[in-house]
């Protein structure tokens, strides 16, 4: 398998009803749980959204400043899907107009510094509220409010360009790495065992932390990600999702 796309297919062709990525949020009680075809959903909406509503187009790059959540992983399969190079915030100088990236994704802690980029690129603000939902109060001036603009888009995207193997799927902070050898990595990973389940406190949308989603999916696996937690409730937690490895 050289593309997120090809990953993402083989599993909905084999198990499209188990569990892909369960969400904890421990300070509010949020329990999320996204199953292989209905990850696959939000990630079309969003692929729609990036590039239908906002035209970005294969090779561009789009900066994920978003922290442990699930849409993170949302995120990164649709700038897959799209041919999308994704990079981290640190990659966006703030003193290079348009430099770095091509469009932002960000959560409501980074909403402040974004907005004052929203002439020059789309950003694109995530309110993190549970079930995706717009931001409670309006976003700045130029910003678009995921929670508004992805509930219209279809459940189905096709690119018109589909990226192959050797498009680049990371790149800065995350090294500059092809969706071929994204995958390449994910099957050979040590993190979790093929059809396992991971319980982790990493964000899937860092550096650190991109291996926490890409080995699960590409094993036939499933994420636990937990916010906000503690010990006592981590090892709760882990033994009520029925996990078989926790990272870090």
């Amino acid at each position: 398998m050289t593309t997120f796309g090809d990953v993402l297919a083989r599993q909905l062709r084999q198990d499209p009803g188990r569990p892909l990525v369960t969400f904890y949020d421990d300070a509010t009680g949020e329990r999320i749980e996204l199953s292989v075809t209905t990850y696959a959903n939000w990630v079309a909406k969003a692929a729609s959204l990036l590039a239908e509503e906002h035209d970005l187009e294969r090779g561009q790059r789009l900066c994920l400043d978003l922290p442990p959540h699930w849409l993170g992983p949302v995120f990164l399969g649709a700038a897959w899907t799209v041919g999308l190079t994704v990079v981290g915030p640190d990659d966006v100088p703030e003193d290079a107009p348009g430099g770095g990236a091509d469009a932002v994704v960000c959560g409501p802690g980074s909403l402040e510094r974004w907005a004052t980029r929203a002439g020059e690129l789309p950003v694109l603000a995530c309110s993190l509220l549970p079930l995706g939902v717009r931001f409670a109060d309006p976003v700045p001036a130029g910003v678009h409010d995921v929670g508004i603009e992805v509930w219209s888009q279809p459940d189905a995207f096709a690119p018109w360009d589909p990226p192959t193997g050797d498009d680049l799927a990371t790149a800065g902070g995350y090294d500059d790495r092809t969706q071929a050898e994204i995958w390449a990595a994910a099957a050979s990973g040590s993190i979790v065992t093929d059809g396992g389940r991971l319980l982790s406190e990493a964000n899937p949308a860092s550096p650190p932390g991109l291996a926490t989603f890409t080995e699960p999916l590409s094993k036939g696996g499933s994420l636990v990600l937990v916010v906000h937690s503690g010990p006592e409730r981590l090892s709760a937690t882990y033994a009520a999702e029925r996990a078989t490895a926790r990272f870090p």
